[in-house]
């Protein structure tokens, strides 16, 4: 696939299917977001592999940090919280790793990790794999990023979740002039 054609026709995946991307193909996802722009070549990302019995433990770590914030939470929403990693064969979770830098704002650091990200899930579209960039409350929650090993100035940019894509989708066709003004000064 052409780079011009992934960049524009990629799509997210929402319903995903087994197998997991290779190792081949994961070295690939990887390699491509290690090239994500970095001011400073600070590298200020890391990412966390997550398959198999893996997911089942994360969506543990979920439904045990929903229930903290909750005693009262309800067995069907925290099965909810179990199953959530579980609509993928893999997830990868995209850790921005920042630090004070006199050049680098952490805000840019951030937006690197979220590039490192992105690249992920364009070399997945042109692969023929299906991805899916999710967040949400368990992004942030703190219980969440002890568990998974977080440090401190580490932060989650997002959850990849990767695997077979169940159907295909078609990219929306957005009026570029909706999103674009000159400025003349």
């Amino acid at each position: 696939m052409e780079a011009l054609d992934a960049l524009i026709n990629r799509v997210s995946s929402p319903r995903l299917e087994g197998p997991a991307p290779s190792s081949e193909q994961l070295e690939q996802l990887l390699k491509a977001a290690l090239r994500a722009p970095d001011h400073g070549a600070l590298r200020p990302w890391r990412f966390i592999i997550t398959e198999g019995e893996g997911l089942v433990k994360l969506g543990r770590l979920y439904a045990d940090a929903a229930r903290a914030d909750d005693p009262e939470l309800a067995d069907a929403r925290y099965e909810k919280y179990c199953n959530m990693p579980l609509r993928a064969p893999m997830v990868i979770t995209v850790v921005a790793v920042t630090s004070d830098h006199p050049k680098v704002p952490i805000s840019e650091q951030l937006i690197s990790a979220g590039c490192a990200a992105h690249s992920i899930t364009q070399v997945a579209y042109a692969m023929g794999l299906g991805a899916m960039w999710r967040t949400g409350e368990m992004a942030y929650h703190p219980r969440v990023k002890q568990g998974l090993g977080l440090l401190e100035g580490e932060e989650i940019v997002g959850y990849l979740y990767l695997g077979q894509k169940s159907r295909d989708r078609e990219a929306p066709q957005l009026a570029i002039e909706e999103f674009v003004t000159r400025w003349q000064g």
